[in-house]
């Protein structure tokens, strides 16, 4: 189950309980301050969110980041590092938008005793290239749910899982493409990958990645 920030209803809460496995992002805030069923927890490592939460107690000690026993940071380094120069250019008011926080969350993951794994450029990449279908307005970088899902369908999801998305708005900063990401996830579902919470009666298993 990946679990998004959108606000949650109280059989939403329950069912994230029933998961084998629970991805939530950043400060999980849609698992409410007593939290949740959380096993990864997927940050943005780089620029102002990534260093809010390595800066903040209350992110270190939030129950769900506690309860993971992972840490993704959706971010390749490099990637971010190329697109400062061009960024600079585009969106100047983003001066910060590449700083790179990622030794942080492995010290922090380190210290904690839990698994800190930096998704591959490869990733952010190919969703590039697949949002173009979708003719999207000029963009940034895609939203960290969405390479979320497309890196758990790549590297986790294997034959027979069922993988259901609670809590996408599709809505949010300025420079994520939305109306590209929800078609791209709306095909994901036509091919039988994914399901929304709302679309449980038409739950079809997953037939690889």
């Amino acid at each position: 189950m990946i679990v998004g920030n959108a606000d949650l209803g109280e059989g939403e809460q329950a069912l994230t309980e029933t998961a084998d496995v629970v991805i939530r992002f950043n400060d999980c805030r849609s698992a409410g301050p007593s939290g949740g069923r959380t096993d990864i927890v997927a940050v943005c490592n780089t620029g102002r969110p990534g260093k809010k939460m390595l800066e903040d107690p209350a992110w270190r000690a939030n129950p769900c980041v506690a309860a993971a026993s992972e840490i993704w940071s959706i971010r390749d380094p490099a990637k971010f590092e190329s697109l400062r120069a061009p960024l600079a250019i585009s969106h100047p008011e983003l001066d910060d938008f590449c700083d790179d926080y990622t030794d942080g969350f492995a010290a922090f993951c380190a210290a904690s005793g839990k698994t800190h794994y930096v998704l591959p450029a490869a990733t952010h990449d190919r969703l590039d290239a697949e949002l173009s279908a979708y003719d999207p307005s000029p963009y940034v970088t895609p939203s960290t749910g969405l390479i979320v899902i497309a890196e758990f369908l790549a590297s986790r999801a294997g034959a027979g899982d069922s993988i259901l998305l609670i809590g996408f708005g599709h809505q949010g900063w300025e420079w994520h493409p939305w109306d590209a990401e929800r078609q791209w996830i709306d095909a994901r579902i036509r091919e039988g990958y994914l399901t929304r919470y709302h679309d449980t009666s038409s739950l079809r298993i997953a037939s690889g990645a």
